[in-house]
């Protein structure tokens, strides 16, 4: 295990384990805290704001803390918030439970992006599509979990504390001995400057990703609640919703590396952006829930590479060290997903979630015209 590309796939997929284990629940939080789905909305909205707080001077806490460290707390902590979540009895507890675990959210996702780079660096193989394969993986594994135990009445708490266990005890083993690659740039910060803005670079990054963080938060957010309200979905078809997607993101960014070397990341990317409008689409005007589970699945498998490939494009600039340019990236396209679950959760009680998903086509229109972005990767080779 303690190979680097399977230890960095198991961080990847023990992280999205932990983070994904609420969302299958979220129509059973919902109805005991007896809320609508605009509070439910902005209840969400404590994740991101733990992420957006800690994103601001992230880059020196992982240079500071280390890689084993943030995985030793940050998965406890993530885990152990969903655990007080299932605990809290109103909207408030709800919304702080999720802002302390939006903290090891933001650690853990520049942490092991780093790690991903640095072993592409160190090995010269592309691995950050298959990384993330492995987050939506830990995400598929997750929903399926979570829509059994849900089918089969098993209390949200009694689920999360399972999953903290395992995932805690699994990440102590795996990450007590492993010593991470060496950074890619050799880069020394202004240490007199502790918020980490964005270079013009980077904000094109931003403008490119940010559809599929809204694809991506907007099926995780509320797949299951729109199966439930628009097709009366049995818990475990309503969960579905949310396993598909996973699923096909977990397969798309697998075989995904080969095929940006074949074809580049530019045309991927186009490919990627007209499959998540197509998935958009079916699940907007779904007609019934076959329609829209083949919606989302499509959403998943669009969204996939986004994300990864701009990861991957800015740690590979220059202008900055990777670890400033990385938390830049997260920081502003979590941004995303700020404002994305009371405008949805809003929206939704207004209009209907149709409409909710609906608000990703003008963002799909600007990832297609600024997915020169990502160019950069098809100028380097990874090492």
């Amino acid at each position: 295990m303690h190979n680097p590309k399977n230890v960095v796939f198991f961080g990847f997929f023990v992280y999205a384990l932990a983070l994904g284990s609420m969302f299958p629940r979220l129509s059973d939080l919902q109805q005991a805290l007896d809320i609508d789905k605009a509070t439910l909305g902005f209840a969400l909205i404590g994740l991101p704001v733990g992420v957006q707080l800690t994103l601001l001077f992230a880059d020196r806490l992982v240079r500071r803390i280390g890689l084993f460290l943030i995985m030793a707390y940050g998965i406890p902590l993530i885990a152990g918030s969903q655990c007080l979540v299932a605990l809290a009895n109103t909207p408030l507890f709800f919304f702080l439970f999720l802002t302390l675990g939006g903290v090891g959210v933001a650690l853990i996702e520049v942490a092991v992006n780093l790690e991903a780079d640095r072993v592409e660096a160190h090995t010269g193989q592309r691995i950050m599509n298959r990384s993330h394969a492995f987050w939506s993986f830990g995400f598929f594994g997750a929903g399926f979990i979570g829509s059994a135990l849900a089918q089969l009445g098993v209390q949200p708490f009694l689920h999360f504390a399972l999953i903290a266990l395992l995932a805690s005890a699994a990440t102590l083993y795996v990450f007590l001995n492993y010593s991470p690659a060496p950074s890619r740039h050799q880069y020394t910060p202004d240490a007199g400057f502790s918020i980490v803005i964005p270079s013009r670079g980077v904000m094109l990054l931003d403008a490119f990703t940010v559809s599929a963080m809204l694809v991506e938060g907007s099926s995780i957010d509320w797949s299951v609640i729109f199966m439930r309200e628009s097709f009366d979905a049995a818990p475990f078809t309503a969960g579905l919703s949310l396993t598909l997607a996973a699923l096909s993101q977990a397969i798309t960014r697998y075989f995904a590396d080969p095929l940006v070397e074949r074809f580049s990341a530019s045309r991927v990317c186009t490919i990627s952006i007209l499959v998540m409008a197509l998935g958009v689409a079916l699940v907007s005007f779904s007609t019934h829930q076959e329609m829209a589970l083949v919606g989302f699945f499509l959403m998943g498998a669009g969204s996939a590479v986004i994300f990864p490939l701009s990861m991957s494009a800015a740690a590979q600039r220059t202008d900055r060290s990777a670890e400033e340019n990385v938390a830049a990236l997260a920081q502003f396209a979590f941004v995303i997903f700020l404002f994305a679950p009371p405008i949805l959760g809003f929206i939704g009680e207004i209009l209907g979630l149709r409409w909710a998903f609906a608000l990703a086509f003008p963002l799909l229109v600007l990832s297609y015209f600024s997915r020169s972005a990502i160019n950069v990767l098809d100028q380097k080779t990874p090492n």
